[in-house]
């Protein structure tokens, strides 16, 4: 008998996809396109934009750097010096330093013992130093008196002297003091006395007040070495530094 050939039969199951689930897959495909899309979209945008931030911060931090490591300015101010200013110095030195300052005021008396003594000293021939009155009589009730009296002993060419005398204290203020002061110094007494009580010099002290606001003089002491402002009773290497600055580029002219 013929032999009869056998085949096995190998049954794979296909379970057919509903209209439900083949609608879902489609909306899960589209969405999944739709977010490619738009993040395709938004990642060069956003690229962009964060080089624009990145450019705007670098900017502005190199703008401030620039600001802060740039130079300051220096402002000079035209200060004008009157013929009845006490001056010491030559007419023609490099460096003028115009004070306004006070007899009475503590800080003005520090300034002239730690750093004025060692100016006129250090660098004569080389300033001209200017004194214009700004007594602060809200609270120095003895200022305005003292620049009278100093005043009236520039009549009799000793300004300086007594200008000295009364910042060394030596006999605090008032009219007792600014006559002994002026025996001192040889002064007549009878013209110096007369002078204080005619308040001979309270109009040229009230101008150099209005003089000192009008250019923004406010407090003592203040200065303006060649027009350079300097407020407060800074030690004197700032001065030293300021005025050699000065006198180094006067050089170069």
């Amino acid at each position: 008998m013929p032999r009869m050939k056998t085949t096995e039969k190998t049954e794979t199951s296909t379970e057919a996809t509903s209209p439900v689930q083949l609608r879902r897959e489609r909306m899960m495909q589209a969405r999944k396109q739709s977010r490619e899309t738009i993040l395709t979209i938004l990642l060069p945008v956003m690229f962009l934009f964060g080089l624009g931030i990145g450019w705007v911060m670098w900017g502005q931090d190199a703008l401030a750097y620039q600001r802060a490591n740039a130079p300051a300015e220096v402002v000079r101010r035209d200060v004008a010096i009157e013929q009845d200013d006490p001056i010491l110095g030559p007419a023609d030195a490099p460096v003028t330093i115009v004070e306004f300052s006070d007899y009475q005021c503590p800080f003005c008396e520090r300034w002239y013992s730690q750093v004025y003594t060692r100016l006129v000293k250090e660098y004569e021939g080389k300033i001209r130093f200017i004194y214009r009155d700004f007594p602060l009589k809200s609270i120095h009730p003895e200022a305005e008196g003292a620049a009278v009296a100093a005043n009236c002993a520039g009549e009799q060419n000793a300004y300086w002297q007594f200008h000295d005398a009364l910042f060394s204290g030596a006999y605090g203020l008032g009219q007792a003091a600014y006559t002994q002061y002026a025996t001192e110094l040889g002064l007549d007494l009878a013209t110096f006395n007369t002078c204080i009580s005619d308040g001979r010099y309270l109009t040229e002290i009230e101008n150099d007040i209005q003089y000192g606001f009008s250019i923004g003089v406010s407090s003592t002491p203040s200065f303006y070495v060649n027009g350079i402002a300097v407020v407060g009773a800074q030690p004197y290497e700032v001065f030293k530094q300021l005025i050699d600055s000065e006198l180094a580029a006067k050089a170069q002219d």
